[in-house]
């Protein structure tokens, strides 16, 4: 935590830093290719684009259930022994997922129930690691220490769906054996992280306690705003569950296609966060966010109407560049102006809305899909989403208006 020097690249110095960006590293590397693995085997075995709507159902009902008592848990104890856990649990969860994959189709519902243990363990994971993050850096560095945090997750992003793409190849059972191996040794680097926080206030869980954080974002127009946006956009904009129907329908490729369209959100992320890193974001950062927004949109309708899997990467490839613009500022917002013993909890808000955006958006996107179509559906989740920035501007006139990072 003695690390004030200007290059953001020099935070890797710090050991337990580099440590909890390793840990991210594999753990991203692990969850992008169990979904790649997830996604194409259920509509392998189903041929249901809302059967592919379920699995990200099944994932984001245990996160948004869980996350206000996971928060509070990881503002009482060690939150470093919260994430660690977690991964071992998602250990348990892949090699549940290999014996589905070994046992075929008469495994579905059981492989809903894996994709269920393993959303509940990320809804303890989220908040704690988000609230670890702060405890590793000087406050200063706070904006830095979380691009170079998401460098290591997005490009987690690029590798993992297109080692899971190309493993799954061979069969699914390869993907979630490594998936294991890779939650393993992530829970391995976090446990070696040598900070331990200080003793929290040990008071019993209440629901004063447990809505805290939520009261405390309403409070906060601006972390309202940013959390918000994201939500909606990413709730309309994201195509990410429909993947697999426009690998095989629409572009006519195969499971190294479905891999690399997976990637290329990461590819755009990781250059996107490589440019922050070295040219940090520190004046109209308001006006920027929404412009990311808004460039999310038009991405997003650019993939929905594309039938070149060129063309398609491409434009996936902007909409992850842009939305590393959103991650960063409202990730930096809520660690900045939230105090250490709220962090937790304020993070699971986060959370929530993360994984509604996320989760959420893919059940969305399956159902409007099975109406729809798949095309029409992202086209249309792309428009919204610049509706959803131009109203926003309305609504939250501090946010557009906010010009630092850290005040």
């Amino acid at each position: 935590m003695e690390t004030t020097r200007g290059s953001a690249w020099a935070l890797l110095a710090e050991p337990d830093f580099a440590r909890f960006c390793g840990a991210r590293f594999l753990a991203g590397c692990a969850l992008q290719m169990q979904n790649v693995a997830i996604g194409w085997l259920v509509y392998e075995w189903t041929r249901s684009a809302l059967a592919l709507g379920f699995a990200g159902l099944a994932a984001f009902l245990p996160a948004v259930g869980l996350a206000l008592f996971a928060g509070h848990v990881a503002d009482l104890f060690d939150r470093r022994r919260i994430v660690a856990t977690v991964y071992a649990v998602q250990v348990v969860a892949a090699l549940g997922l290999l014996a589905c994959a070994l046992a075929g189709k008469a495994a579905l519902p059981a492989a809903y129930a894996l994709i269920v243990l393993s959303g509940g363990a990320r809804s303890f994971g989220n908040p704690a690691s988000q609230a670890l993050l702060p405890n590793l850096v000087a406050r200063e560095l706070f904006g830095r220490a979380i691009t170079l945090a998401s460098t290591s997750w997005q490009t987690a992003t690029i590798l993992g769906p297109a080692i899971g793409g190309f493993l799954y190849v061979a069969g699914p059972r390869f993907v979630f054996g490594t998936v294991a191996v890779f939650f393993a040794c992530a829970s391995l680097a976090i446990a070696a992280i040598r900070h331990r926080a200080p003793p929290a206030e040990r008071r019993g869980a209440s629901w004063s306690g447990l809505l805290a954080g939520i009261g405390f974002v309403r409070s906060r127009p601006i972390l309202l705003g940013a959390i918000s946006l994201d939500l909606f956009a990413v709730l309309l904009g994201g195509a990410t569950a429909l993947l697999p129907i426009f690998a095989q329908t629409v572009l006519e490729t195969g499971p190294w296609g479905l891999g690399l369209l997976r990637s290329m959100p990461g590819v755009g992320a990781v250059a996107m966060s490589a440019l922050l890193a070295t040219f940090p974001i520190e004046r109209e950062v308001g006006r920027k966010l929404f412009a990311g927004v808004a460039v999310f949109g038009l991405a997003t309708v650019g993939f929905g109407l594309s039938a070149s899997l060129p063309l398609s990467m491409l434009c996936l490839f902007a909409a992850g560049a842009a939305d590393t613009i959103s991650v960063v500022v409202r990730q930096t917002l809520v660690q900045a102006e939230t105090p250490d013993g709220m962090r937790g909890r304020v993070a699971a808000v986060n959370s929530i809305f993360i994984g509604a955006s996320n989760e959420l958006g893919e059940f969305e996107s399956g159902v409007l899909a099975a109406w729809l179509g798949a095309v029409r559906a992202v086209v249309l989740g792309g428009v919204g989403t610049i509706a959803v920035a131009a109203a926003w501007i309305h609504l939250f006139p501090a946010l557009w208006r906010r010009d630092r990072l850290v005040e």
